[in-house]
């Protein structure tokens, strides 16, 4: 059996609302997987560092007060810098289709906007797990 796998979910800058996330958590919880909630107001720094601290599979953004073409980027500079480009770096939020495309091109990956199944987080974030460690054997 694989261990299992080890989510950060975190609430960047100033963004007060929580309830998203806190759904998601529980819902990736639930799936058997590890999650570590920051909680509110998070700085990139502050994310990236607990990422590399928890050694975390996963970092999941929820972000809903526009900032997503500012905070993802510095999150996913920051976990470079760090030497974890093994992180996926996910979210999702009121971010625009084509923030979206323009996130992905920068090595973001999927985003998930409202309305979204957690189902459907569940299955990206274990077929894309379940790929990576294929592909380390």
């Amino acid at each position: 059996m694989t261990r299992p796998i080890r989510v950060l979910v975190a609430k960047p800058g100033l963004d007060g609302h929580d309830r998203g996330a806190k759904v998601v958590a529980a819902a990736l919880r639930d799936a058997g997987m590890e999650v570590i909630y920051t909680g509110l107001h998070q700085t990139p720094e502050m994310i990236a560092t607990a990422a590399v601290q928890e050694d975390v599979d996963v970092v999941g953004l929820s972000i809903l007060s526009g900032a997503h073409m500012t905070l993802f980027p510095r999150v996913r500079d920051l976990l470079l810098d760090a030497g974890r480009d093994d992180i996926l770096l996910t979210g999702g939020g009121i971010i625009p289709k084509e923030d979206m495309d323009s996130l992905q091109a920068q090595g973001v990956a999927r985003l998930f906007g409202p309305g979204t199944s957690t189902q459907d987080l569940v299955d990206y974030i274990r077929e894309w797990f379940a790929s990576r460690e294929q592909q380390g054997a």
